[in-house]
């Protein structure tokens, strides 16, 4: 069993210290999912990795997701069979063996709309689906099942019923996007990679046409590093461009941002024991469980704003209530909105002839010997999209330094956590006992902690007053902060009331009620001043004002102006 290694303040000294000290064999510059599975992908073919992020593990894209892990239905349409089929492998794989404490079923309700022709299309669509995850051998969920109207509406007796006129109820699987990220990301570390967050790539280094490294600004510190590299692989997701031109040059694939908005919505205000995906004019509507809420989203509009923060106006707000209600009894409203999140997709746009296109979906290139890049892509195949980046500097090792490196072997590396949690979750009562704590908290930590439970419960041990839930949020134990930033890498209050424990959007407040309690418990292990205390809770506060303003002006212009109205904790510049 792999040894669990804590990504704490002291782990982050040490691996920047380490990546200035000696060439690495793969310098990764992004700690998104695709750049966090890259140097897990790297390390577990036993090469000396390091892994920088300019802000926080997953804080773009890999946090603001639609959560699920799926094939994909709609590729099945449009005949990309190939890319189904490969996301389907890879969500199997991460149901049963990589990450069963983080990747969980969900039920979805298809409701059909035309008598006859489209329960046959609907319906044999489904079934291929089905039988094209039971072909991978990794199937991890119930196969399909036809519903009449009433069946459906027993299910979700929220839907009209002028909506349908039967449906489908057919398996996917979701995950906690950020967390997860950040589990691959500790991972790496657990198998010897180098990370560090908040620390900034500012400038690739170059010995006559060659990318020998980057040179690297500690955010935290304010001071700078140089990391020596034999092979760069640049996963930055929609900020790939910036990153590029680093080095001095245009990119040989340009990536396009697509913003996607979803809401949070209390659970009871939609009457549903399973999820919905929902046909719309442009593309599909997802109703997706979860916890205490739903989740749902999403759109799909050019973005060429800020990259770091995403802003979701009213309209696309109101684009997405208007095609919810359009099936529900009780329309949902503005008021019944608890959080709201965007996200950045990053499109491949054009691609030149030198690019390997290694699907539609992503595609790797070389653009300079030392230099790799990687793009697009969805969050389901980030283990391929890693593979495929980590093979491309295995090749540029080979011919360059002739190096012999194996295969990727992360089809068959459990993440953090995984190994031994089905075992733990079928005796939580026994865990329970032990700790005095109760049933329902030991599955909880369970599903987002998995076999690292045991590190959570000797911290309650040793201070029972962590086992209570957090007085303004009830969802979560005090001992889930302390151990964001003892063992989860976070850094700063945002990190943790957005990323660790999503009170951003899972309560009305957006986290602001439970700011001060969570900054104590969280300074305490950062060692924080009460200057700094004041300060996180000050920005963390502006920032959810500025989102709030964001989602009251009418267009994506007006939204952006008012979001970067909150400056960030770190400066970035």
């Amino acid at each position: 069993m792999m040894r669990s290694v804590a990504l704490s303040p002291e782990l982050r000294e040490q691996s920047l210290e380490a990546m200035a000290s000696e060439e690495l064999d793969i310098l990764v510059i992004g700690g998104g999912v695709v750049g966090a599975g890259s140097a897990l992908d790297a390390a577990t073919r036993g090469l000396k990795v390091g892994l920088v992020e300019a802000r926080d593990f997953a804080s773009g894209t890999s946090s603001r997701s639609s959560k699920l892990v799926h094939g994909g239905l709609r590729y099945l349409e449009m005949l990309d069979f190939r890319l189904v089929a490969e996301a389907l492998k890879e969500r199997g794989l991460l149901l049963q063996e990589l990450a069963p404490h983080l990747v969980h079923p969900v039920a979805f309700l298809y409701p059909l709309q035309h008598r006859g022709w489209e329960r046959l299309y609907a319906g044999s669509g489904v079934a291929l689906y089905d039988a094209m995850s039971r072909i991978s051998g990794r199937a991890g969920v119930p196969l399909h099942q036809h519903l009449t109207r009433r069946g459906a509406r027993k299910l979700v007796p929220s839907l009209r019923k002028d909506a349908l006129v039967g449906a489908l109820k057919y398996y996917d699987a979701q995950v906690d996007d950020a967390r997860h990220t950040m589990f691959i990301a500790r991972t790496a570390a657990a198998y010897g990679a180098h990370v560090a967050s908040r620390a900034r790539v500012v400038e690739l280094l170059r010995e006559g046409e060659r990318v020998t490294g980057a040179v690297v600004r500690d955010l935290e510190n304010d001071r700078t590093v140089t990391i020596r590299a034999k092979q760069v692989v640049n996963a930055t997701g929609v900020w790939t461009d910036e990153t590029q031109s680093l080095g001095g040059q245009r990119g040989q694939f340009h990536v396009r941002a697509s913003k996607g908005i979803h809401l949070v919505v209390p659970k009871d205000r939609i009457r549903s024991e399973v999820g919905m995906i929902l046909r719309t004019e442009k593309s599909v509507l997802f109703v997706i469980p979860w916890g205490r809420h739903w989740i749902i989203g999403t759109t799909d509009t050019d973005w060429a704003l800020d990259k770091a923060h995403p802003a979701a106006s009213e309209a696309d707000i109101d684009y997405l209530l208007e095609h919810v209600n359009a099936v529900l009894e009780t329309p949902l409203t503005r008021s019944d909105v608890e959080g709201v999140y965007a996200g950045l997709r990053p499109l491949l746009e054009g691609e030149s002839e030198a690019t390997s296109k290694l699907s539609r979906e992503h595609a790797v290139g070389h653009p300079a010997p030392g230099l790799v890049v990687v793009a697009g892509g969805k969050y389901t195949t980030y283990r391929i999209m890693a593979q495929d980046a980590v093979d491309e500097a295995v090749f540029g090792l080979s011919s360059q330094f002739d190096r012999v490196v194996g295969k990727s072997v992360t089809d068959k590396i459990p993440l953090l956590g995984a190994e031994g949690y089905h075992a733990l979750l079928n005796s939580r009562h026994v865990l329970a006992q032990r700790s005095g704590l109760h049933e329902v908290w030991i599955e909880h930590l369970l599903k987002r902690y998995g076999s690292l439970v045991h590190e959570l419960l000797d911290l309650v041990a040793a201070d029972p007053g962590l086992g209570e839930p957090l007085a303004a949020a009830p969802d979560y134990l005090r001992v889930e902060a302390v151990y964001a930033a003892s063992h989860e890498g976070a850094r700063h209050l945002d990190d943790v009331l957005t990323r660790r424990i999503r009170l951003s959007i899972e309560t009305f407040d957006r986290g602001v009620g439970a700011a001060e309690e969570v900054a104590d418990l969280v300074g305490g292990v950062l060692g924080w001043s009460e200057e700094q205390r004041s300060l996180e809770i000050e920005h963390y506060r502006k920032r959810v004002e500025a989102e709030r303003e964001s989602q009251q002006m009418p267009d994506d212009a007006t939204a952006d102006a008012a979001r970067l109205g909150a400056p960030d904790v770190v400066p970035l510049s």
